[in-house]
């Protein structure tokens, strides 16, 4: 999550892949194929507690190419080239908001945890206004930014990534969530994954020609 990352529409999936580097220079190789899709940057977090494991985002320019990558045979060679042994839940979905709680500054981002969530929440509007009624303590449990998608396809299902002082209020965080933060209670559960915990790894900025 950075400055450089400000996607609106938004393509994510977690995952486990035999070899996150390996994975990562087939990407790179394939940008062609991301730029013909409209994709403008592809993100890679890497877990912290669990080996392997990545949170992919790709920012998207409209919505159409959302619908075109998820009919996309070639999705499926992605996953088989990570090494996934099921092709996991792939989240597609719009920007509901950013919010930054600090101001930018140019102070040493090392450290910064990423915890992403996808979820189903009863109604997105309410929790937003549960959110920005708690933004004070989020910034006493170390959040720095959270950043809400809706998807496209079901109004209810959000992905959430949280920027996070360090691992220690991570792990905090997750253990004791403030109630604003009611996907935290929700992840892992049916289909979704369990939270995603991790740190910033890749970059890529796909250029149109």
């Amino acid at each position: 999550m950075s400055e450089y990352d400000l996607h609106s529409l938004i393509l994510a999936c977690d995952f486990c892949v035999d070899d996150v580097d390996r994975m990562w220079k087939w990407l790179k190789k394939h940008h062609d194929e991301l730029e013909s899709i409209g994709a403008h940057h592809v993100v890679l977090y890497e877990s912290i507690w669990e080996p392997n494991r990545v949170l992919v985002t790709i920012g998207i320019r409209h919505v159409q190419s959302i619908r075109e990558v998820l009919r996309s045979p070639a999705i499926f060679e992605w996953f088989n080239i990570a090494g996934a042994v099921d092709i996991p839940p792939i989240f597609g979905g719009e920007v509901v908001e950013k919010i930054d709680l600090y101001a930018p500054t140019a102070i040493d981002r090392v450290g910064r945890v990423v915890v992403g969530v996808m979820s189903s929440v009863e109604d997105v509007s309410a929790l937003m206004a549960k959110v920005h009624d708690g933004l004070d303590r989020f910034k006493q449990g170390g959040v720095r930014k959270i950043w809400v998608y809706r998807a496209l396809d079901d109004g209810q299902e959000v992905m959430i990534l949280q920027e996070i002082e360090d691992e220690v209020a991570a792990r905090n965080w997750i253990d004791h969530p403030d109630a604003a933060a009611e996907w935290m209670s929700n992840a892992g559960l049916g289909a979704y994954p369990t939270q995603f915990v991790g740190r910033f790894a890749h970059l890529m900025s796909v250029e149109q020609g």
